[in-house]
């Protein structure tokens, strides 16, 4: 698996190919939400995927987007998060969202980090220090909330959470928006 974490100007036009089409294929067809995927906001983001072998047709395994948040809602915040059929339950999620904290206080330190989850997911991004702050409300028909990690709750990642899973089970990453 590699992983990469880039701005948008920094993705192939293949990695870009490959990441839409990944994304398409897990929130549109996989779960039928019916939106315009392409929203405008991939510009002004940071992108972090895993994937393995670029040339086959589907090797996106996991991926998240990263708004920086603005003047107005200073707040990063994170989104399209998925991962690959082929990757849930095998602890993928649970890395994506480590490099995604990692990168995260790299480039925006002291800011707090919002991310909207189905219901069911409150506790897979609680064992990140999300905390909810909004909600439950609907989006494409499923029942969601906000949460927020506070930059006061920010603590080393280092594989611990890794560790602390071994001999537990995983939380179900079926859906992770």
């Amino acid at each position: 698996m590699n992983w990469k974490t880039l701005e948008f100007e920094q993705l192939t036009a293949r990695e870009l190919y490959l990441i839409l089409r990944a994304r398409s294929a897990v929130f549109i067809v996989e779960q039928s939400h019916v939106y315009l995927d392409a929203d405008g906001r991939d510009e002004t983001a940071l992108h972090i995927f895993a994937a393995e072998d670029m040339s086959r047709p589907m090797p996106i395994l996991a991926y998240a987007r990263v708004q920086p948040g603005d003047a107005e809602d200073p707040e990063v915040v994170i989104d399209k998060v998925l991962t690959s059929p082929a990757r849930r339950g095998d602890g993928t999620a649970e890395l994506l969202i480590e490099r995604v904290l990692q990168a995260s206080a790299e480039r925006w330190p002291g800011r707090a980090i919002r991310v909207a989850a189905p219901v069911g997911l409150r506790g897979f991004y609680e064992q990140f220090s999300f905390r909810k702050t909004e909600g439950p409300f609907l989006e494409h028909g499923v029942p969601f909330i906000g949460l927020t990690r506070s930059p006061r709750s920010a603590k080393p990642l280092s594989g611990s959470l890794r560790r602390q899973r071994e001999g537990l089970t995983v939380v179900n990453t079926f859906e992770l928006l």
